[in-house]
């Protein structure tokens, strides 16, 4: 009897634990845990050396160490390329390894598939961190994007986006998968003592916000809206990792004059363990998440697993996540169509959060009401069980 060898899939990634700094280094990291029971999956990651078993760590090349850091990102994928010889398909995420991902495709033959967690075209505020990099990054993803086998879409609204950005790529191609989460791992948690290290007090009304420091998350917007909401509301900044000295000194100086008006603003910089980050949700009256451009949101799923009522922009994939008037709030947003995701109105905008940021922490109970049924929402639809045999499933139809 003819038994089918176990597939080898190789995952090419930027981020992977334990270096791991946003929503697509989670995406990665669930997803090879999911897909490991039925696949050989081998890791292709940025960083230093790590000890999991397939798991395969790339520096950069010590010629390329003052050069710009989209080449040292291309400089990086090269050194991958030979090492995914044997593998029956490539599959890589964002732009860092879309690089890496079509020559190992070219020189191996075999399928290239790509998840798009992000578009470059739809963060032209990269080019404040990246400068003429911005242009050779965004040219690589193009590269990529039309000529991979099949293209993974975090979201509707992402597909949507791809097929506006890349009009050449065929729209059978592209492929809905959404990300997940894993809800025995997030799940509330009360840790009180915690709390109070923070400065936290669980007694009163909170907004907490986790995320990068970067224009995409619409940190700025949250900051202005913040000074109308009533004086005993508590705001809870997880933030970190700016993309560039200007949007840091922005937000230090948005904190600074916000806390010179109200009381408990709190700002912690560093990154927190899932059990004292599940701690703030679990206690948050809301979690917000004011992005101007955002393929899913990860983050919001995290909140959700842990009991929290969710505001979030109408944007991007949000509203496939949050579902207005059930799980938490949507607030709408006209955006300038020129890439940056801007709102046309920025005062609006602003003025729009605070007014349902105000009603969700005025109303404690219904708040509570939204949390629990986001958490039922993220365990019934968004498990990675069911994602990896989405995906594994395709990985099968391109190999056949």
């Amino acid at each position: 009897m003819y038994y089918r060898a176990v597939m080898r899939v190789d995952i090419i990634t930027k981020e992977y634990p334990p270096e791991i700094y946003g929503g697509a280094g989670v995406h990665v990291a669930e997803l090879v845990a999911a897909l490991r029971s039925s696949i050989d999956v081998q890791v292709r990651a940025f960083g230093a050396d790590r000890t999991e078993q397939g798991a395969h760590s790339y520096r950069t090349p010590a010629e390329l160490a003052s050069a710009n850091a989209a080449i040292q990102t291309l400089g990086t994928d090269l050194t991958m390329v030979g090492d995914v010889a044997g593998a029956d398909l490539v599959h890589s995420h964002t732009w860092y390894a879309n690089f890496a991902g079509h020559l190992a495709s070219q020189l191996h033959g075999i399928p290239h598939v790509l998840s798009a967690h992000s578009l470059e075209p739809l963060r032209p505020w990269k080019a404040e961190q990246l400068g003429g990099g911005y242009a050779v990054s965004s040219g690589i993803e193009k590269l990529a994007y039309e000529n991979a086998a099949a293209i993974i879409a975090v979201s509707a609204g992402m597909r949507q986006d791809i097929l506006r950005s890349y009009p050449q790529v065929d729209p059978a191609r592209v492929r809905v998968i959404h990300n997940g989460i894993d809800v025995d791992q997030w799940h509330p948690v009360e840790n009180t003592e915690f709390l109070k290290s923070i400065g936290m007090d669980a007694d009163r009304p909170s907004v907490v916000f986790v995320g990068r420091i970067t224009r995409q998350k619409g940190l700025p917007y949250l900051l202005r809206a913040m000074q109308s909401l009533p004086p005993e509301v508590q705001l809870v900044l997880c933030a970190g990792a700016p993309d560039t000295p200007e949007i840091m000194a922005e937000v230090q100086e948005l904190v600074r004059v916000l806390q010179q008006t109200r009381e408990g603003v709190i700002w912690i910089e560093r990154m927190l363990p899932r059990d004292e980050l599940s701690a703030i949700l679990t206690a948050a009256t809301t979690f917000v998440c004011p992005s101007i451009y955002e393929p899913l949101g990860i983050v919001n799923l995290e909140a959700m697993a842990c009991g929290a009522a969710v505001v979030g922009t109408a944007t991007g994939g949000i509203p496939e996540v949050v579902e207005d008037g059930v799980t938490g709030r949507l607030v709408a947003i006209e955006q300038v169509q020129d890439g940056t995701g801007t709102p046309v109105d920025p005062d609006r905008y602003v003025a729009d959060l605070a007014e349902v940021l105000t009603e969700v922490t005025d109303d404690s109970a219904q708040a509570a009401k939204y949390g629990a049924a986001g958490r039922e929402r993220a365990r019934d639809h968004f498990s990675w069980g069911a994602i990896a045999d989405t995906t594994r499933a395709l990985y099968e139809e391109l190999t056949r």
